[in-house]
């Protein structure tokens, strides 16, 4: 009985765990750059990459994150261009996969948190979430900001909310760290 209570609490720990893994997030700037000079931004043409992951390459994902990308350069007071054969100061284009991690864990015999009772290695399989931002200057085409964030995807994919929140959270870290006008 001591072994199934043992069990089932490190089965609750691992669950909780990866259910409140922490969003790994940061960015690089150019250096000594002045945001002063940009006021409009667009979507760049997409880098010919592989393909993407399918849970990735549909609607749901590009319209939630191309959503919570166009608010967060609105709340910052840029104006998206859209009139053809303008030039935006800021060009935005972005990276999204998803890849499959292998951990290997091992419980602790002597505190009593083994998965059996021989203590035996584990291996799980994770899939983990990154998304990249390029952020270039038009005029010059050098990249100016980068952000990204990575998440496993654990309980994610198959819940369209839990989905959405975790898009909408992804880009709100991100943007919390896009550099300010001057």
């Amino acid at each position: 009985m001591l072994r199934i209570l043992r069990w089932s609490s490190l089965a609750v720990l691992v669950l909780a765990a990866s259910a409140c893994a922490t969003m790994n997030v940061s960015s690089h700037v150019a250096p000594g750059l002045n945001m002063a000079q940009y006021h409009t931004w667009d979507w760049d043409t997409p880098d010919a990459l592989p393909e993407s992951d399918p849970r990735l390459d549909n609607s749901f994902f590009k319209d939630h994150f191309q959503g919570a990308v166009e608010r967060e350069f609105a709340a910052r007071g840029f104006t998206q261009t859209v009139a053809e054969g303008d030039v935006p100061d800021l060009k935005v284009h972005y990276h999204a996969n998803i890849a499959s991690t292998i951990s290997i864990n091992r419980g602790d015999q002597t505190a009593g948190a083994c998965y059996d009772e021989n203590c035996a290695v584990r291996v799980f399989d994770n899939d983990t979430g990154t998304i990249v931002i390029d952020v270039i200057d038009g005029h010059t085409n050098r990249l100016i900001w980068r952000g990204w964030a990575q998440n496993p995807l654990e309980g994610v994919l198959d819940h369209p909310q839990r989905f959405q929140a975790r898009i909408h959270e992804a880009v709100t870290k991100m943007f919390a760290r896009f550099p300010k006008s001057l």
